[in-house]
């Protein structure tokens, strides 16, 4: 359970809980102690405070003698709610200008407007789920692809969360045992088994480590495959951006230098989100726009997940190729595909030099000849990387939960050096303790006003 926190958990907020425009539907949502009452006061139709919970009404929403609209009010009665309060939702015509009436009347009748994700958070307080369930409720509304999906709701039901804390419970009792030897540092006396310690903590590292491994593939799922184009000026960068989008999104020009500065844009191949980047042509120039766009690619290379290096295969020698992507200095850690254009124009001689080259697909950018395979090969890479973990076990997608585990591999490292060293229980105990409340942050057993207000600021208003 989160702690205590002086939060106003006595106002009765108001939000709209849709997108806000123009639309056929909207719906405001009032959660607190005076939700019923509050609604009671403006909707004519059956009397709210005397039906079941669970139930909808159709009626108007009056201001005094004037009729604002015709709606359908929804009825929860706390616990059984989102937030665990009492909750109105009043289905209205999704008009701004009523809209802006309702919300107003409420207001003026009592309502507070809410803050930017305060319905989850109220939930959360009071104990409706963790921080890592309230989190992926978040990243469900922002998925985007089955993938992404997926993962918010295995978050949402909590499994992640339930494994934390099967972790945190088993050093919990080595830390109480600890503890107690502290309260008899005079009697030099060790309740802690240290070889039974030691074994613990190599078992908690062991799981912690594979969750922070699975954070790479999580960040993939979540913010899709930063995958850079690169190349010499008028290999064809922005003619294949352009044909992978399904759309003109860059200016192609055979006058070499047009990309000057990086295009960006996103597609979903087979449920996996690929953000694709356009750069500027690789070459020295004097020009001074072009030279900073040439800088700002090498700069991009560094952060990508995936470079796919173009080159022309009417101009250009195997050797040329493996020199031109070692001067890139691509991370290690993230792979290259070399990717041969202009196949409806090069030679076979040309063709045949780069068919025996490994790691390398030939294209033709212009007419689409080669895409298809460019795709599954890029879908391959990326699904080697782990997806079939998906629904067998815990990925981790936030980068706050990263972090904190982080912290907590980086303290129980501590405590293992310690007992290898034979350092004095209060430090081992000092470091254990700095390990479960990392552990308990992620799931909000350990919180605070900042870290709360950082996490549920994020939220769009309304929910």
């Amino acid at each position: 359970m989160p702690s205590p926190l002086p939060l106003a958990l006595s106002d009765t907020i108001v939000a709209l809980s849709t997108p806000s425009g123009a639309g056929a539907i909207a719906v405001i949502r009032l959660s607190g102690p005076d939700a019923i009452p509050i609604a009671d006061a403006v909707f004519a139709g059956r009397r709210l405070r005397d039906q079941a919970t669970h139930t909808l009404h159709f009626g108007t929403i009056r201001d005094g003698d004037q009729i604002l609209d015709e709606v359908v009010v929804s009825l929860f009665r706390g616990p059984n709610s989102y937030t665990r309060e009492d909750v109105v939702e009043i289905s209205c015509h999704g008009s701004r200008y009523i809209v802006q009436q309702l919300l107003a009347l409420l207001v003026r009748r009592g309502a507070r407007l809410a803050e930017a994700g305060e319905f989850t958070k109220r939930a959360f307080l009071h104990g409706a789920f963790d921080l890592t369930q309230a989190e992926a409720v978040a990243d469900l509304i922002a998925s985007d692809s089955a993938l992404s999906h997926r993962v918010a709701m295995q978050q949402m039901r909590g499994g992640f969360a339930q494994e934390l804390r099967d972790l945190r419970a088993r050093l919990v009792q080595f830390a109480a045992l600890l503890e107690l030897e502290l309260d008899f540092g005079e009697e030099d006396v060790e309740f802690a088994d240290r070889t039974g310690l030691v074994k613990l903590l190599q078992e908690v590292q062991t799981l912690v480590q594979r969750l922070l491994r699975s954070f790479e593939l999580g960040n993939v799922i979540k913010n899709g495959v930063t995958t850079v184009i690169a190349g010499k000026p008028n290999a064809g960068k922005s003619t294949l951006l352009n044909a992978l989008l399904n759309e003109d999104r860059a200016i192609v020009s055979a006058i070499a230098g047009t990309t000057r500065d990086m295009i960006e844009d996103e597609v979903t191949i087979d449920d996996i989100r690929f953000r694709f980047v356009d750069t500027a042509g690789l070459r020295d120039t004097t020009d001074v726009v072009e030279s900073i766009g040439v800088e700002r690619t090498k700069q991009r290379v560094q952060q990508a997940a995936f470079v796919l290096y173009l080159f022309d295969l009417t101009s250009t020698s195997p050797t040329q190729i493996q020199a031109e992507i070692e001067a890139l200095e691509v991370p290690r850690h993230v792979p290259v595909l070399a990717i041969g254009n202009k196949l409806d124009v090069a030679s076979d001689d040309e063709i045949a030099a780069f068919q025996r080259l490994t790691n390398t697909v030939l294209i033709a950018a212009s007419r689409g000849d080669g895409l298809d395979e460019l795709r599954e090969i890029l879908l391959q890479r990326v699904r080697g990387e782990g997806l079939d973990q998906i629904g067998s076990s815990t990925i981790v997608t936030n980068l706050r939960h990263a972090r904190s585990l982080e912290t907590t591999q980086a303290a129980l490292n501590a405590v293992l050096a310690g007992l290898s060293h034979g350092t004095g229980t209060e430090l081992l105990a000092a470091d254990l303790r700095h390990a479960l409340a990392a552990l308990g942050e992620i799931t909000g057993e350990i919180s605070s006003d900042d870290l709360l207000s950082s996490i549920f600021t994020q939220f769009c208003i309304g929910k």
